[in-house]
């Protein structure tokens, strides 16, 4: 290894990611400023948050993972020279973002009325959550656009916009909260729901920022978005979901994944299923690392690949995997060195704390896997090839990782059923799993390339 190419390689890695990583925290950020905000109403205000995001988050997960096919559009075009396609294909994600936005609000209209029955909940709380439905999916078509311009800006390179945009949406998130919780200024107090309608709006304020950024700014001038108006095309539609679709999978994959763990660890009482939470969520907060890291590596290599400079491509996955699995030992270090410390921030049940801590070993090993594994999807991802990344994921998370969980955790097959501990084997064997096959499938595309240049 070339030292001071790796460390010129990390240091171009980390200029893209960081601002990526920065916005991905503030994110949660807003999450979490919702549900302290409604919380001050009431336990019930605050649940009502909590269901409703995770029926919300899903679904714009999957929808984020299919728009994130612009950012290798873009990157590869940009590597061709090619800027004058890159609008092309921005409005062709933006027609799909524009479709899928509208599609949310059309099917909970649709669906609600018949779903509210269905919905085993306490009425207050279930009212609640219907209501913050009712009102987060009017800012659904603002975020789906916001996210086409975002993978625009990504894609030629410019990571900033989003760190800078993010912090805005924060900025209003929490007075807009203040506004519709509690009911100042003249609106209605909502409780809870009001989270819903605070959100809306920093969207199509995050939307309408990127949008002035994309207008006046001079760094995108070379690739114009608005030169000119494309109407849909369904042949660069068709090929933007081949691409797009197996990312939103996965991703869909790997959110309810953890979603279904929950769900079955739950007769194993309030304190497993708190405990495992905490890991969950700690382990969440460290993969926005990585997972930053692969973004900006996708952007990278698509890049090189439209360049075809292949051995360039080559490099960069090689050395990003590397400076993963560095930064992996560092905060797996700080895991098992703080992790009753970590646990503590959480909640104040000693018996809670003591299985968190002891769930954090795991969580620390989890994270090698973790970062090979979302690296590797990442560099794929930039050479356009993400049907294998559906097909890997879906084996390695479902039919291993689950598998040996449900094993491990609450039969006696093996051994007497250990719980949640089980189903942290079960993680780490389906991301060990994850993270071979996609390192494989890598160098087999590479090798595609090498052999033939022209590609």
């Amino acid at each position: 290894m070339n030292l001071n190419n790796f460390l010129e390689q990390s240091k171009s890695l980390l200029k893209l990611a960081y601002p990526i990583l920065i916005a991905q925290l503030i994110q949660n950020l807003m999450g979490f400023s919702d549900t302290v905000m409604a919380g001050r109403v009431s336990a019930t205000d605050m649940a009502a948050v909590a269901v409703a995001s995770s029926v919300w988050l899903p679904l714009i997960l999957t929808i984020y993972g299919l728009i994130m096919a612009l950012a290798t559009i873009v990157s590869q075009l940009a590597g061709a020279d090619k800027y004058h396609q890159v609008a092309k294909a921005s409005f062709q994600t933006g027609w799909i973002a524009l479709v899928l936005g509208l599609s949310l609000i059309f099917l909970y209209y649709l669906l609600a009325p018949y779903l509210y029955p269905l919905v085993t909940l306490e009425a207050n709380l279930k009212q609640l959550m219907f209501d913050y439905l009712g009102y987060i999916i009017w800012g659904g078509p603002g975020f789906c656009l916001y996210l086409v311009l975002r993978n625009y800006s990504e894609g030629l390179s410019h990571t900033k916009p989003t760190m800078i945009i993010s912090i805005i949406g924060l900025v209003i998130n929490i007075p807009a909260n203040y506004i519709f919780i509690y009911g100042e200024l003249g609106m209605p107090a909502l409780g809870g729901a009001g989270c819903g309608i605070a959100t809306a709006i920093v969207y199509w304020v995050m939307f309408f920022s990127m949008l002035i950024y994309i207008l006046v700014s001079k760094k995108l001038k070379h690739a114009p978005l608005f030169k000119q108006f494309y109407w849909p095309q369904w042949s660069e539609i068709k090929g933007i979901l081949a691409l797009g679709v197996p990312i939103a999978l996965s991703l869909l994959f790997e959110v309810s994944l953890f979603a279904v763990v929950a769900v079955i660890l739950a007769p194993f009482g309030a304190n497993v299923v708190a405990s495992h939470q905490i890991a969950i969520n700690f382990s969440g907060l460290v993969f926005m690392v990585p997972l930053s890291l692969a973004l900006a590596v996708t952007i990278k290599v698509g890049f090189a690949v439209g360049n075809k400079d292949y051995q360039e491509a080559k490099t960069i996955c090689r050395y990003s995997v590397i400076l993963g699995l560095m930064i992996a030992l560092f905060t797996a270090a700080l895991t098992l060195i703080f992790k009753t410390q970590i646990a503590t921030i959480y909640t104040t049940d000693t018996k809670v704390i003591e299985l968190a801590a002891s769930l954090m070993f795991l969580a620390a090993l989890f994270q090698f896997s973790d970062a090979i594994q979302v690296i590797s999807a990442g560099a794929l991802r930039g050479y356009k090839d993400t049907k294998s990344i559906l097909v890997i994921t879906f084996v390695a998370y479902w039919l291993v990782g689950l598998s040996l969980g449900l094993i491990l955790g609450v039969t006696d097959w093996l051994m007497p059923a250990i719980g949640a501990y089980g189903f942290w084997i079960g993680f780490i064997s389906g991301l060990t799993t994850a993270a071979f096959f996609l390192a494989w499938r890598l160098r087999i595309v590479q090798q595609r390339f090498e052999r033939a240049p022209c590609v």
